[in-house]
């Protein structure tokens, strides 16, 4: 029994919430802290226990800190900004907690998606006896943990990694990201690396695209080659990778759109002077763009996400693919949120469980891929995100 908060009430934040409310012999205290309360109490109303919520602002260290030496969490679950992290990270340190995200620390001025300034902190968490457990969510997260799967059950060696994410889901506006606008788009647009004999190879945003037929008839996509945070870290744990790429589905329609902002300069994220005071054109356009944790009620559609391995076992050459699929509306007729927003939040529950268990504890900073792939891929399967493994020819 422990007593866990969560920092963040966006489409993630409400995901996590419920999924933890959902398993109360684990997580029999919840706090739900944002910036903004009334999204915090919004969640609230929507579960079938009580909950305790806050109003938090995440950049401000010394505020945090005695929240938490108030609260007295055993741990963080940090499903605010990737801008965040770190502050996050100083204020569990300080408070002696647990931490876990989603995703890796990015600086507000560049689009850089780089787990250095998080593996720094490893020798304090170790010192102060503290787990924090990086990216645990579905890509990166589920994935790192897919291919850690993989690498102990079927190959005595892996060679090439394409971390596969498609969503085929359609919510009817004409363009709309799925999550935080502000970090979908600086994503999508930043250069591409993928991993090629031993070095990060950089080529221009969605320049290498391919069709991708998903299995279980959820369709034929075009799906582009990015670079995603996943790939640094698994690289660096499965040195036997030759190569390693991600690739995500796009719609024409969606690229469209994108290409047109960009023209335009509404995806900067350099300071611009209007009517006298200075605005980002990136978070302006944010705020035109539909809140994502609106989606729910109108996505309709399934996500296919998984991991393509490519190895040796006892000699020979084998491909192995395992995979998820989730329906946008099983997933907001369980929780009130679209299947983006699902996938990410089932597996931080997942990792917090783990975590709070003592099964994935361990004093310092951790990727996913670095513990025992099993129990986690077994909670996957019990807690909404059964997962299928198939051989390739």
């Amino acid at each position: 029994m422990a007593k866990v908060v969560i920092i963040g009430a966006g489409g993630v934040g409400g995901v996590v919430t419920h999924k933890c409310a959902q398993v109360a012999n684990t997580f029999e205290e919840i706090v739900l802290a944002s910036r903004t309360k009334e999204k915090c109490d919004a969640i609230a109303a929507q579960l079938n226990r009580p909950i305790k919520t806050a109003q938090i602002d995440a950049d401000d260290v010394p505020a945090l800190t005695a929240f938490l030496e108030t609260e007295k969490p055993e741990l963080v679950i940090n499903v605010a900004l990737p801008y965040q992290d770190l502050t996050i990270m100083d204020a569990c340190l300080a408070a002696g907690v647990h931490y876990l995200d989603t995703a890796n620390y990015e600086p507000k001025d560049t689009a850089k998606f780089e787990y250095k300034w998080q593996w720094a902190y490893a020798e304090r968490f170790e010192k102060a006896g503290l787990t924090a457990l990086l990216g645990s969510g579905f890509d990166p997260g589920a994935t790192n943990v897919f291919t850690a799967y993989l690498a102990k059950h079927y190959f005595d060696e892996i060679h090439e990694l394409d971390i596969i994410d498609v969503n085929g889901g359609d919510h009817g506006h004409p363009f709309a990201t799925n999550f935080n606008p502000e970090i979908n788009i600086r994503e999508v647009t930043a250069e591409c690396r993928h991993w090629e004999n031993g070095e990060f190879v950089t080529t221009p945003p969605m320049s290498e695209m391919q069709k991708f037929e998903c299995p279980e008839e959820v369709g034929t996509y075009d799906i582009y080659r990015m670079y995603h945070e996943e790939l640094e870290s698994l690289t660096k744990h499965f040195p036997t990778l030759k190569r390693a790429q991600f690739w995500m589905s796009f719609s024409d329609n969606y690229l469209k759109h994108l290409e047109v902002l960009e023209n335009v300069g509404m995806t900067g994220i350099e300071p611009i002077e209007f009517n006298g005071q200075e605005i980002i054109p990136l978070q302006f356009l944010k705020k035109l763009l539909p809140e994502p944790s609106t989606l729910g009620p109108r996505t309709k559609g399934k996500t296919c996400i998984g991991c393509i391995v490519k190895g040796v076992k006892d000699g020979k050459e084998r491909k192995v693919y395992v995979y998820q699929i989730c329906d946008h509306q099983a997933c907001y007729a369980e929780v009130q949120s679209q299947a983006i927003s699902y996938t990410t939040g089932v597996p931080a529950m997942i990792g917090a469980k783990l975590l709070l268990e003592g099964q994935w504890q361990k004093p310092g900073v951790w990727n996913m891929e670095q513990f025992d792939p099993d129990p986690f891929m077994e909670a996957m399967n019990q807690y909404g995100l059964p997962w299928k493994v198939i051989e390739l020819s």
